[in-house]
């Protein structure tokens, strides 16, 4: 066997091979996660009176390199200084009464917290948060790019005024040249002032190209009762042409001279206000639940879109946010003067309204004053309404008792003149004894015609008073949604799948009334003529009817509501039982209407005439037909 040899060429290869791999890593540094060099600045500004705070919090968004210097000139073009010094984090706004979060990413605001109020499941109460929402403007520049704020870094500033903290967001070309978002927050107020303004863009921002201001919002559920909360007091509420309307859900529209616009969630309400007012902006909103079983975090989507103008090339915007609740008392008060945000506190139309503003609210606030127990100030205000509307039971009830006396004499008359040929004639003789004895059936159906108005007006106030909401009283734990005593292990249609006692009460109570209120009617009802229908009948099928159909509605409505009709049915048919037994004297009321029938006629109003008049000729038309 052959005997190897040292090999001196070879043994140098490996020595020189061996340096080159040595040279090779000693020049490579080990790569460095980005994510784990993150540097976190805090800067307090928090030192500002009424315990308010400001804060923000920055972290290392982008590295300062040649490279991503590179790539983000080609992106961004001359907003590019904005993303290479930029900065992920946030800055917070925060009174007593709202907490802003706004994040540098789009300068916009991230979380609003409304204080001092809970969700029905006890959270704190958020408008904007998780990205439910998004305030976006889109631009075009002068060298060809299309832009979007929600995408780029704007750089904080803290500064305070007085009491007041501002937080400017800029998203810069260069120190000189920016974008501002400038937010202003005051001590104790929900409104915060908030402008949009450009310096120095003159050059760089695309006139040719529209300017889109892009305002979105998916409504969380806050309340107990999903369907009343999304069905019917979460609506979109706007300003245009100086009158305030409302958009259905599902449904869109362009309008202008647009002064705000509020999505409203039941008691909540966010709000977007401008000094120069948009015009050809699209409102939209969107109903978001589809099953009530499913879709229980979001209610609707609401989203404005509104080109905004330049003025002098420039950017100049004006507005006010506010993040608060739809308290009537809150938004007639003298910060809102002029702005008719009341009118998203939805009291309802017309003569419904003006009865809840000069009448009931005013009566519901003197009773606040005194009592701290809501229950206590519903069953006081259902006294004072009962007190004032007792005129009206007592009219309509004297107008029943004198129907009664005169009854006797409408019954020979449907006797003396029987059959459909004589309607005309029997209907002429009867307007004549009601008017000689000084009865007529308008005075019994107008006291109630007139409560009506009351009824209604009641029907929105109680439901959308936030002073009533999580209130407690007896077994009811929130006054401004239903009650709950048991709860089914199944859901009934129309009525739901709890039992609420409130709702059993006031049918119980409507159901007693109306019995009791039978009699009344059916003397106010002349004696049933040929041909016509028995009303008395129909009345008492009414009498089952409508308690079953107010248990049913009610069932899912506001306790509050529910107690007032039932106080205000008990208290009426006590005023009723005193007018019947101690107020009115049947006899004293025959004589009356004897008297009556001595005096000469009164001469006919000219309405009367014509009444007469008519009745005469269609007599003498039927009495024509009958000699053919």
């Amino acid at each position: 066997m052959e005997q190897k040899k040292f090999d001196l060429n070879s043994f140098i290869g490996l020595i020189l091979l061996g340096g080159i791999i040595f040279w090779w890593m000693s020049t490579q540094e080990p790569e460095i996660d980005e994510t784990k060099t993150t540097n976190t600045e805090i800067v307090d500004a928090s030192k500002t009176t009424n315990n308010a705070n400001t804060a923000v919090v920055n972290e290392t968004a982008f590295e300062n390199d040649s490279i991503k210097q590179i790539a983000l000139k080609n992106k961004l073009g001359a907003f590019a200084q904005s993303a290479i010094s930029a900065s992920q984090g946030v800055s917070i706004l925060e009174n007593e009464v709202v907490k802003l979060t706004i994040d540098n990413k789009g300068g916009q605001i991230k979380e609003a917290l409304i204080k001092n109020f809970k969700t029905y499941d006890s959270l704190p109460l958020y408008m904007i948060k998780d990205n439910n929402a998004s305030f976006n403007i889109n631009f075009g520049t002068t060298d060809n790019r299309i832009l979007n704020t929600k995408d780029l870094f704007f750089e904080p500033t803290i500064t305070t005024n007085g009491d007041n903290q501002i937080v400017s967001m800029r998203l810069k070309v260069s120190e000189n040249q920016f974008l501002e978002y400038r937010y202003e927050m005051m001590p104790k107020k929900y409104l915060v002032n908030f402008s949009i303004r450009s310096q120095g863009l003159s050059n760089v921002l695309n006139s040719s190209n529209p300017i889109n201001l892009d305002w979105s919002l998916n409504g969380y559920r806050h309340e107990k009762s999903l369907k009343t909360e999304n069905t019917m007091y979460s609506k979109l509420y706007f300003k245009s042409e100086s009158e305030v309307d409302d958009l259905s859900p599902n449904e869109s529209e362009i309008v202008n001279q647009l002064d705000w616009v509020a999505y409203k969630q039941h008691f909540f309400t966010s709000n977007l206000l401008s000094e120069k007012p948009f015009n050809n902006a699209t409102i939209t909103s969107t109903d978001l639940v589809l099953n009530e079983e499913i879709d229980t975090v979001y209610t609707k989507k609401y989203q404005l879109k509104t080109p905004l103008e330049l003025s002098n090339g420039e950017l100049n915007y004006n507005m006010k946010w506010f993040y608060g609740p739809s308290d009537y008392n809150l938004l007639s008060s003298e910060q809102f003067a002029g702005t008719d945000l009341d009118q998203t506190a939805d009291l309802g139309w017309g003569i419904f309204g003006f009865l809840n503003r000069t009448v009931f609210y005013p009566v519901f606030n003197f009773l606040k004053g005194f009592l701290s127990n809501y229950g206590l100030i519903i069953i006081l205000m259902t006294i004072v309404v009962r007190l004032i509307m007792s005129p009206l039971v007592y009219k309509s009830y004297l107008s029943s008792a004198k129907m009664k006396v005169i009854r006797p004499e409408l019954t020979a008359l449907n006797e003396k003149y029987p059959g459909k040929e004589n309607a005309m004639k029997r209907q002429q003789e009867t307007m004549a004894i009601q008017r000689k004895a000084g009865v007529s059936m308008m005075s019994g159906c107008i006291p109630a015609l007139l409560q009506m108005p009351v009824f209604f007006a009641l029907f929105k106030f109680f439901p959308t008073n936030l002073s009533l909401r999580q209130e407690s009283f007896l077994w009811a734990n929130d006054l401004s949604s239903y009650d709950t005593i048991f709860k089914l292990p199944f859901k009934i249609p129309f009525y739901g799948d709890h039992v609420s006692l409130f709702p059993i009460l006031a049918s119980v109570a409507i159901f007693f009334y109306m019995k009791m209120n039978q009699s009344q009617q059916a003397n106010m009802q002349a004696p049933t003529q040929e041909g016509m229908p028995d009303m008395s009948k129909m009345m008492k099928y009414m009498i089952y009817f409508s308690p079953i159909m107010m248990l049913f509605f009610f069932n899912n409505y506001a306790s509050s509501l529910s107690l007032y009709y039932f106080i205000s049915n008990l208290l009426t048919i006590a005023i009723m039982l005193v007018i019947k037994n101690f107020v009115i004297d049947e006899d004293k009321i025959h004589a009356k209407i004897e008297e009556n029938k001595k005096r000469p006629e009164k001469k006919k109003s000219k309405f009367r005439e014509r009444i007469d008049s008519a009745m005469k000729q269609a007599q003498e038309q039927q009495a024509q037909q009958k000699k053919k």
